[in-house]
Formats: C-alpha cells, sequence, structure tokens
C-alpha cells in the first residue's frame, strides 16, 4: 500500500527482536488522537502489545495531547485495542505461548485512504552477540558507501 501524511518508525524494533511475522493493524482511537498522530505528536519506540480477552492491546504508547482540543481531551498513555481478523489474532496468541515471544509495533502510519494503521511484529527478542553483529555489518556498509563515490 501506498502510504501519505503520517509516518512514524520504531527503530529500536528492528535492533532489538528478530521479526518472524508481520501484521498490519487498525487501531481504535479518538478523534484528537488523530489528529495529534497527524501532527507526528506519537511515540511507539517503548510500546509494547498483549493479548487480553482474546483482543490485542497495545501498551505505553505514548500520543501527546491536542493543544486545539476544547474538553474532549485524551490520556497520553492509554491501552488502545488494535483491530486484526480472527485468524491473525489465533496466530498471534499461538506465537505468544511459545517463551521468549513478543509483539512489537514497527511502523505507525497513515495509509492511502486517510486510516492510521500499525504494523505489528510478532518476534524473540535478539541476544547480546546478535546486536553486535548488526552494528558490525552497519559500520562496513557504512565504509563501503563511503568507498564508492
Amino acid at each position: 500500500m501506498s502510504e501519505k501524511g503520517v509516518s512514524i518508525v520504531n527503530r529500536k524494533a528492528n535492533f532489538e527482536y528478530h521479526t518472524e511475522l508481520k501484521f498490519t493493524a487498525g487501531m481504535v482511537l479518538m478523534g484528537t488522537e488523530v489528529k495529534s498522530i497527524r501532527n507526528g505528536n506519537a511515540n511507539i519506540s517503548d510500546a509494547y502489545c498483549m493479548m487480553e480477552d482474546g483482543e490485542l492491546i497495545i501498551k505505553n504508547m505514548h500520543i501527546s495531547e491536542f493543544k486545539q482540543a476544547s474538553f474532549t481531551k485524551h490520556e497520553t498513555l492509554r491501552n488502545r485495542k488494535l483491530l486484526l481478523n480472527k485468524q491473525e489474532l489465533k496466530k498471534i496468541a499461538n506465537r505468544l505461548k511459545e517463551k521468549g515471544t513478543a509483539v512489537f509495533p514497527i511502523k505507525l502510519y497513515e495509509n492511502d485512504r486517510g486510516f492510521l494503521k500499525l504494523d505489528i511484529g510478532v518476534g524473540k527478542g535478539k541476544k547480546a552477540f546478535d546486536k553486535r553483529d548488526d552494528i558490525k555489518s552497519k559500520d562496513i556498509q557504512r565504509e563501503l558507501a563511503k568507498i564508492k563515490f
């Protein structure tokens, strides 16, 4: 899908986790949250997802208050429900039963129809040596880019 408008990326996700599955989910948001996200006032780097009562909930996602809102303000760190179909929820629930598996946000964006979508990943956390290997490969790529003009 093509993207327009806002795009907020969780840069820590690729560094901290091996992504095994990816899903695109909608979110249940209030109007002031949507406006604040479209202004770019959201942070998903500390957020994580959990299954509660058969529903996937994103926790610790910070959406700043919308300055022009009148009396309908939202909580900045409230839990928000993610919208997925039953088969996707079953896949995620089965993966979460495995030890060490986490569900984490990757990217928050506005699709071509104007809806806010959240790309989430299911995977396992990286060990310290995996992170060192990633840093080393990025350094090598950076050095190669300097050499090639």
